[in-house]
């Protein structure tokens, strides 16, 4: 564990997730979720974390393990076809990881949810963060999409707001 991660986790990104993830920022990625979940029968949920603290911090916990665990955590995975995905934002690590439960993941595959990924990251860095977001949704709303048309009497599992750590 490097002391240039160390110091980015505990002096900068904690109080600038509330300046970059405002509630108006944040209404707009609820909309863009919302939108998205009219398109097709899978679950997404978004969840920016503005840096790590005590045990996964100290853990030099990768953002891929953290996106994981969150996944779990939130039930991402207890949807009833298997569709849930989860987009995850470690904002002081400036990394974007995509969790896709089994269904959907079969059948989009690793490469494109890095392709996904990838992106959101090059908004990011151009300090586009609502717009790296949305596109991230809509892309990932087109996958689910493809695989998951939407269905009369279809339920909404999981909330559409983000989540914020």
């Amino acid at each position: 564990m490097g002391i240039r991660r160390i110091s980015r986790h505990l002096l900068h990104y904690h109080w600038q997730l509330k300046r970059i993830f405002t509630a108006d920022v944040l209404a707009r990625i609820e909309q863009a979720i919302k939108h998205g979940e009219r398109s097709h029968a899978g679950q997404l949920r978004f969840v920016v974390e503005g840096a790590l603290d005590g045990r996964p911090l100290w853990r030099n916990q990768p953002p891929r393990e953290r996106a994981l665990d969150l996944f779990s955590h939130l039930r991402i995975w207890d949807t009833a076809h298997n569709n849930g995905v989860l987009i995850y934002l470690l904002l002081a690590d400036r990394d974007v990881e995509i969790i896709a439960d089994r269904g959907i993941h079969a059948k989009v595959g690793a490469a494109q949810w890095e392709t996904i990924c990838r992106a959101m990251e090059a908004d990011f860095r151009a300090g586009r963060f609502e717009q790296g977001v949305i596109q991230g949704v809509a892309a990932v709303s087109r996958e689910l999409a493809r695989h998951y048309p939407p269905h009369a009497g279809g339920t909404n599992e999981l909330p559409d707001a983000p989540v914020v750590l």
